[in-house]
């Protein structure tokens, strides 16, 4: 066994040496590949006396990620030094492209010295210098300037950039993608207009960490405002953003935003604060609080853990009611923070919901206001067995709570059948049934001041049963050159009285016919009130086809077939046995001109009682907006949430040239006492106006907006404020 074994070992000592051997001049070969240029040149030249190697005619010369294009190169091997000339272009590893005159290089390709240079990054920003050095694959130019802007147009003419960093000394690092400055300046249309003796910002596809530009406004609240903010880039998905605005007539604002976006979801919160004086709401000559502590808190976030299952949250909360309004945060005169649990399946829904309501509106008591925690939903659709159509299972829950007002909690379960058919005669006929049992509960009813609106107090149960018939039969023919569409339809509701008046309503108040509820199974919005009757609601839709024009117009009415005493209030347009008659008609010529008008006539006199008037007019760069609202109910000041009002809302811009526009918007109240009797209007009280000019182009966006606002609550007064807006593109961190 022995004799055996020696010749088999002697055997694989000498395949080891043979392959040691091997794997030594392996290594030998790469490292003298590493160090050897690659050319391809239509002609080269090679000195074996100098060991000069001359590459001429379109010379591509690469190695280790660097390249460099030219007309002729000049490599001596002795020296290692790299002579580039004429129409240069050198790249390095992170896609940075510099152009020169002449380039001095070593062997390595990513050192040297560059004259009269060009360095296009990788967003095709710029840099330019006279001359400069790269050490490394970093940049360090003289007396060099960057933009962001095109310096040609559309059809290759040059032209001068709308603004430019030059500095005295420019560092680029292309690993970093990052441009540093010293003794900088940035130029506006050639005019230097702010001196930066330090600057540093990223360039490339992501941000960086640093200081945003800073913004400058005046405002009738806080005089001159300055605010400078410093953008954190903590990691790829998440970032911090912190700024302080200081004003010549209030203490400093501190503002912190935080963002981050995980694999299931994101989260967005923020938090303002500051230290200033409370004014009372109700006079603002009286002081509620000197030097105290004010602010804001906000924040959302929603997380999709799988195909089905999410949750939802928002969060806003106000110290006082004038802090939004004094420091121009929002307008909001109510902040709603809510949670929400949703499972969404192919057939079923189900949600945990619940919300908190901070009222900021002037004499409105914060006790009032409802606490939902929590409301459950639960649905369930099915093919309908024997009969088709479709079944929709529900069970609902809700607690409402107040502090100082009416307690609720209210379930119910319903069942609701749907079919829908077309007939022979392309008539299409919907058939609906749906029976609910509810189930209240209520305290305090006393404290709601709207009488319609409490309830019995303690338990009171409630059955509803409704069916309906809906037809519709479309009628196509051609018509003023195009194609239209005249679409009769018909509705017939039955349903037996129910005890509405016993439960309390919660979420059925803001009642108004319109062309969207006109056909509704149940006209109240919500679950608290459901119409009970019978009737027959009658229209038609209308419309009308063309290559560049489009119509639409739809009518409606009802008509109650019992003389059973309404529940709706009176205005609403359901009071009587005839409804209001109601509709809507739109109008599109291209993408220049959009008008929408929605309407509802008094049943008796043909008296307006609902006028509603949108327009647009015009292109992307020049327009106007139109916008008229007039509600005319006679509905008694009584009722909170039905008070009749009247508004225009204008906003236009103008386009003066290639770049140049002029916008401006306002807002006019026009309601009088005959329309709101608890008002002290003569009948034009305008809300806010605002008049601006601004400047876009590729790179480059300034505005300079003027607003005054007429309406002072507290601490936030009317008068002017100031706002000048200016961003560059690549450029604020």
């Amino acid at each position: 066994m022995r004799f055996l074994l020696m010749p088999i070992l002697l055997g694989c000592g000498s395949l080891l040496t043979i392959a040691m051997a091997q794997s030594e001049a392996s290594a030998k070969t790469t490292q003298q590949e590493s160090d050897q240029i690659g050319f391809s040149a239509e002609v080269v030249e090679y000195d074996s006396n100098t060991e000069v190697v001359t590459a001429k005619g379109n010379v591509i010369a690469n190695r280790d990620g660097y390249s460099v294009r030219a007309d002729k190169i000049v490599w001596n091997r002795s020296t290692g030094q790299v002579v580039a000339e004429g129409n240069i272009r050198t790249v390095g590893p992170e896609g940075d492209v510099a152009y020169a005159d002449t380039v001095e290089l070593t062997d390595t390709l990513k050192d040297g010295v560059i004259n009269n240079m060009l360095v296009v990054l990788a967003d095709e920003s710029r840099l330019a210098a006279n001359n400069g050095t790269r050490m490394n694959g970093v940049y360090t130019l003289n007396y060099a300037a960057y933009t962001a802007c095109k310096v040609e147009t559309a059809d290759g003419c040059p032209k001068n950039p709308s603004w430019e960093v030059k500095a005295v000394k420019v560092v680029y690092d292309p690993a970093k993608k990052r441009v540093d400055y010293e003794g900088a300046r940035i130029e506006l249309f050639g005019l230097p207009v702010v001196p930066l003796p330090y600057l540093s910002h990223p360039v490339g596809t992501q941000a960086g960490s640093g200081f945003l530009v800073p913004s400058i406004g005046f405002s009738r609240n806080n005089g001159i405002e300055l605010e400078q903010s410093y953008y954190w880039r903590i990691t790829q998905s998440q970032d911090l953003t912190g700024s302080v605005t200081a004003f010549s007539d209030a203490a400093p604002l501190g503002r912190v935003n935080f963002r981050s976006l995980g694999k299931y979801g994101a989260i967005n919160l923020a938090a303002y604060g500051t230290y200033s004086d409370r004014i009372s709401t109700s006079d603002v000559s009286t002081s509620v609080g000197s030097n105290v502590f004010r602010g804001y808190l906000e924040g959302a976030s929603r997380f999709q853990f799988d195909p089905n299952w999410s949750f939802s949250t928002s969060g806003r909360y106000a110290s006082d009611r004038t802090f939004l309004r004094r420091y121009d945060i929002s307008r909001d005169d109510r902040l709603r923070s809510t949670f929400s649990v949703e499972r969404i399946g192919g057939n079923s829904y189900f949600s945990l919901a619940g919300w908190a309501v901070q009222t900021l509106r002037t004499g409105d008591p914060q006790g009032l206001a409802p606490i939902a925690l929590p409301e459950l939903d639960y649905r369930l659709r099915m093919n309908a067995p024997l009969v088709g159509g479709t079944v929709q299972l529900q069970a609902n829950s809700l607690a409402i709570a107040r502090t100082e007002g009416q307690d609720t909690q209210r379930a119910f379960v319903s069942v609701k059948w749907d079919r829908r058919t077309i007939n022979g005669l392309g008539q299409e006929m919907t058939f609906t049934m749906l029976a609910r049992g509810d189930v209240y509960n209520s305290d305090d009813n006393a404290s709601t001041l709207t009488a319609i609106y409490r309830g019995e107090t303690g338990w009171q149960k409630r059955s509803i049963f409704a069916a309906s018939a809906d037809i519709k039969w479309p009628l196509v023919g051609r018509a003023f050159g195009g194609t239209q569409i005249l679409t009769p339809r018909v509705q017939v509701v039955a349903t037996p009285a129910i005890s509405n008046l016993n439960i309390p309503n919660e979420d059925s108040r803001a009642v108004d016919l319109e062309d969207s509820n006109i056909f509704a199974l149940n006209r109240f919005p919500g679950y608290d009130r459901f119409e009970d009757d019978y009737r027959i609601t009658y229209g038609f839709d209308w419309a009308l086809r063309k290559s560049n024009f489009t119509a639409d117009v739809n009518l409606g009415q009802s008509y109650r077939l019992s003389n059973r005493a309404s529940i709706f209030p009176d205005g609403t347009g359901l009071s009587d046995e005839a409804s209001d008659i109601v509709g809507r008609s739109e109008f599109r010529f291209k993408n220049i001109v959009k008008l929408t008008h929605r309407f509802r006539l008094d049943k008796d006199n043909l008296a307006i009682r609902r006028n509603e008037v949108d327009a647009t007019i015009g292109s992307r760069g020049t327009y106007l907006q139109a916008g008229y609202l007039k509600l005319n109910r006679n509905i008694g000041p009584t009722l909170e949430d039905l008070k009749d009002r009247e508004e225009i809302r204008l906003a236009g811009r103008i386009r003066v040239a290639r770049y140049w526009s002029v916008f401006g918007s306002t807002i006019l109240d026009l309601t009088d006492p005959k329309e709101d009797p608890t008002i002290l209007s003569d009948g034009f009280d305008p809300i806010r106006h605002r008049l601006g000019v601004s400047y876009d182009d590729d790179c480059l966006s300034l505005s300079l907006a003027w607003r005054r606002d007429y309406q002072p609550v507290g601490d936030s007064q009317r008068g002017n404020s100031f706002l000048f807006r200016l961003a560059f593109r690549n450029l604020g961190v």
